[in-house]
């Protein structure tokens, strides 16, 4: 039985309600479901009709800050609403999508200095800047929510894609490095900061370009990204993907020493960075197999459940040390969804049955102590022992995009069609049944 926490006296367990069995966490039938009551929380009250949606939920979906957008769940939004529209056909999800790229537009937009804002005060459709910062990681999700936007069949999207890689390119491209710069005053003086991060998302989104055109100029550029932070910089730092560099990028091994939890810039090496990489390049496989990338894949993926996977509470950990030793005991929703999603895509790839064992587990895990059974989605953050540090569901720049992400991913590209998915979830169905 779990012992009270001292220093947290008033966190209860995340799920105080009885969790429902599950055949087979790979069953077509409850990704699909799964999405769907994801869905189903956010909508009685995402949508706010001056522009844009809400971005501040608590567990039981009543919105908590009515004013405050970001860039990112704005951005999110749009891929979220899109994905379901491909999937599901709800003609409301499109709208949804062509709503969120108006606000994109209209208020992100800063065509004085040719940006997008990271973060505003909505207030009866007027908007007022509280930060003008330009974020490459911002960006990426920009050229995301386009490419997502075109693969549904919103034809006004297709031409941002190109603007906005250009606008990447002219302000944020190192030619020199291969990779990307970090961030910007409002007037587009780049800092000195480097990231990986960044870089990450902008390869998906680059890989989301190149499937929404056919252009090749953003499948080489995924390909020089990803292969300069997962090869030429991974060595510099034990053979894993560290979050920090200089200008120059040498590695910066202090940069946030002392704040292993922060939601962009953490300290440490991040499990979820190591899974999502792996994710890419998986992903990246598939339009260009080169030799090195599933490999490295694998490489990734191991680290990360060798480093970071809790023995006795279940789960990944946030963060570990360049020594090995876990620096965050947190439990994050993002970590969970990009390692299952990426166990599947290894699984299927490998024909390895481990990694889908990964699968299980991590879904078991997540099943029993993120997902929120009564309201709906994946509470954001628990404790080492499952346990929740408050009822905000959905801060800003969550929109539960990991967990449907996730979850489509797994839908379109892991599991095998008709009669084999029927077989497939009885032999893992059974498989349970002996082991229980």
């Amino acid at each position: 039985m779990t012992q009270p926490d001292p220093l947290h006296p008033a966190l209860h367990p995340a799920n105080d309600t009885a969790v429902p069995p599950v055949d087979s966490f790979r069953s077509r039938d409850f990704l699909l479901a799964h999405v769907e009551d994801t869905l189903r929380f956010y909508a009685p009250n995402v949508l706010d009709p001056s522009g844009g949606f809400f971005h501040f939920f608590r567990d039981d979906g009543l919105v908590y800050d009515k004013t405050t957008r970001h860039l990112v769940s704005s951005c999110r939004y749009v891929f979220n609403y899109a994905m379901a529209y491909r999937q599901f056909g709800d003609p409301q999800h499109l709208e949804y999508a062509r709503h969120g790229l108006r606000f994109l537009r209209e208020a992100h937009w800063d065509a004085q200095h040719e940006g997008y804002d990271w973060e505003l005060e909505w207030h009866d459709g007027k908007k007022h800047t509280l930060d003008a910062t330009r974020h490459c990681y911002g960006l990426a999700f920009v050229l995301l929510a386009y490419s997502h936007a075109a693969m549904a069949g919103i034809e006004e999207a297709k031409p941002m894609i190109g603007a906005t890689f250009e606008l990447m390119e002219h302000r944020f491209w190192d030619a020199a490095a291969g990779l990307y710069a970090d961030e910007a005053s409002p007037d587009w003086r780049v800092s000195s900061y480097r990231g990986q991060n960044a870089n990450m998302h902008t390869t998906e989104a680059l890989l989301a370009a190149h499937e929404a055109t056919g252009h090749l100029v953003y499948l080489d550029r995924a390909e020089r990204v990803a292969s300069n932070i997962t090869l030429r910089q991974a060595k510099l730092s034990q053979g894993l993907v560290w979050e920090h560099f200089h200008a120059d990028w040498s590695v910066d091994w202090h940069y946030n020493e002392e704040d292993s939890s922060n939601i962009f810039r953490p300290w440490g090496f991040q499990p979820g960075h190591q899974t999502e990489w792996a994710k890419l390049l998986l992903i990246l496989e598939r339009f260009r197999p080169l030799p090195w990338l599933l490999p490295r894949a694998i490489e990734l993926f191991d680290a990360a459940m060798t480093h970071a996977w809790d023995e006795d509470h279940g789960g990944l950990y946030y963060g570990f040390g360049p020594d090995g030793t876990v620096c965050d005991h947190d439990k994050y929703f993002w970590v969970q969804a990009e390692t299952f999603a990426t166990a599947a895509l290894l699984g299927k790839r490998t024909g390895n049955e481990r990694f889908w064992d990964w699968y299980d587990e991590i879904w078991r895990y997540s099943w029993a102590h993120f997902v929120d059974h009564k309201y709906g989605a994946w509470y954001r953050i628990l404790t080492c022992d499952n346990r929740k540090y408050s009822d905000e569901k959905s801060p800003a720049g969550k929109t539960d995009y990991h967990t449907m992400g996730a979850c489509y991913e797994v839908l379109a590209h892991a599991l095998p069609d008709g009669a084999q998915a029927t077989a497939a979830t009885a032999a893992a169905s059974n498989s349970a049944e002996k082991t229980k």
